[in-house]
């Protein structure tokens, strides 16, 4: 394998290695001779900052493999912030309760319906001989009461859970459920949207990024800019899990992120969703004429997305101890950055959760350089774009290709006859010798 080769298939990870290797040479020094930025302490502070912004970052990777976009998580964020702010300072049946409570009873009992269905379809396919292709039966009791019941059974059992929480403030427990399946369910809207008009994801998702930010200050009331949370006073105590070292060693918050790379990338990689997700991005015409079921597929994606975003409203009230309907602002932006420098290209059907990854800690560690020495703001936004701009060149052409103009170039000085003659007068000139040849 040649060299060139070899760097071409490992162009993912440049980046990440040159602005490490920057942190490494210009970082500033404690009192005692340590690098500051290779710190432990700072590191660990790199994976809690960039852990928002990677959760958004993973759902957004699967609405752009389907060739989607999803401009909304910003203000879905923020309308996560502001569901866990209201549920954690104040009893009753506030405005978020009555988003998140029902939502996640209908979650539940479309999950356990949807799950039971499923499982009773395949076993009903397995009897038989095997390799025998007919089309199964319709059975009531298989794929409605059975299922039905399972689902009511669920969403019971969640209701009894939440209910009471209602009167008393909700915990972190009942938090992690409710929040992100309210937001499960604002991305799967967006997706129905999507799939029953035949719209463009562009235009929905900026419609919705609209709605839920006029949601999300209704739903904090019209005079809250800010809901404060205080932990042991207006909020429960436990809150603080969320923004803790777990065994001294990794913060909670990008526990979560590394959790959500590698259950989706498990999901992306290694089962059948996966595979019509990369199969609509690749072609989304010849999917639905191979059976694939893409309007599903396409909800389910945004669903993610939507779900992922509240979750990460979440981790942004623990971090920050306030939950703001603009908190999300532009946030949308920095995860299509992540996503597109980690190699997914915005066209669809081709990247990795991996590149995902490598994209988000490319933006977290050079945002901690640029702090580490105190840059301007501003500059760090100049800073941000040049990155963006030179890394996607780097993602997008083959190392050969960029390396072509200056082999061409270095040819003709070495060739002093190919260097004076234009390519069009090589090719006239070659003709004409083939021409006079007896």
């Amino acid at each position: 394998m040649s060299v060139l080769r070899l760097l071409s298939r490992t162009k993912l990870y440049w980046g990440l290695l040159v602005i490490l290797l920057i942190g490494i040479a210009f970082s500033p020094v404690s009192g005692s001779g340590r690098n500051i930025f290779l710190s432990y302490g700072n590191l660990t502070d790199v994976l809690r900052q960039v852990s928002i912004t990677g959760l958004v970052a993973v759902g957004m990777t699967v609405v752009i493999l389907i060739a989607g976009i999803d401009l909304s998580v910003g203000s879905v964020m923020a309308f996560g912030t502001v569901l866990t702010a209201t549920l954690l300072t104040e009893a009753g049946w506030t405005s978020a309760a009555t988003v998140a409570v029902p939502a996640a009873i209908s979650i539940a009992f479309l999950a356990a319906f949807l799950l039971v269905r499923f499982l009773g379809r395949g076993l009903k396919h397995r009897e038989g001989p095997v390799g025998a292709r007919r089309r199964p039966g319709r059975d009531p009791l298989r794929d409605g009461w059975v299922p039905g019941a399972a689902g009511l059974a669920l969403a019971a059992l969640v209701a009894l859970w939440l209910v009471p929480q209602i009167g008393t403030k909700f915990g972190v427990p009942a938090l992690l459920v409710a929040v992100p399946c309210a937001g499960l369910m604002v991305g799967a809207v967006s997706g129905a949207i999507i799939v029953a008009g035949r719209l463009q994801p562009f235009i929905v998702t900026l419609a919705m990024m609209v709605g839920m930010l006029g949601l999300s200050r209704l739903t904090a009331g019209q005079d809250s800019a800010v809901l404060p949370v205080y932990a042991g006073t207006n909020a429960t105590a436990d809150i603080e899990l969320l923004r803790s070292m777990l065994w001294g060693v990794l913060p909670v918050p990008g526990l979560f992120f590394l959790g959500a790379v590698a259950v989706f990338a498990v999901l992306l990689r290694l089962t059948v969703f996966g595979r019509y997700v990369y199969a609509i991005g690749g072609n989304e015409e010849a999917a639905r004429l191979s059976g694939i079921p893409v309007d599903r597929v396409k909800i389910a994606a945004y669903a993610f997305s939507g779900m992922l975003a509240t979750l990460a409203g979440i981790l942004y009230v623990a971090q920050y101890r306030q939950g703001k309907p603009d908190a999300g602002a532009g946030l949308e932006l920095d995860a299509i950055a992540a996503v597109v420098i980690g190699g997914t290209s915005l066209m669809g059907g081709r990247g990795a959760l991996a590149g995902t990854l490598v994209g988000v800690l490319i933006f977290g560690l050079l945002s901690n350089i640029l702090q580490l020495h105190n840059i301007n703001s501003n500059l760090q936004l100049v800073f941000k774009g040049a990155i963006i701009i030179v890394t996607v060149l780097l993602q997008e052409r083959n190392l050969a290709d960029l390396l072509a103009p200056f082999r061409t170039a270095r040819a003709a000085r070495r060739d002093p006859a190919a260097r004076s003659e234009a390519p069009g007068q090589q090719g006239s000139s070659l003709i004409h010798r083939e021409g006079t040849q007896p």
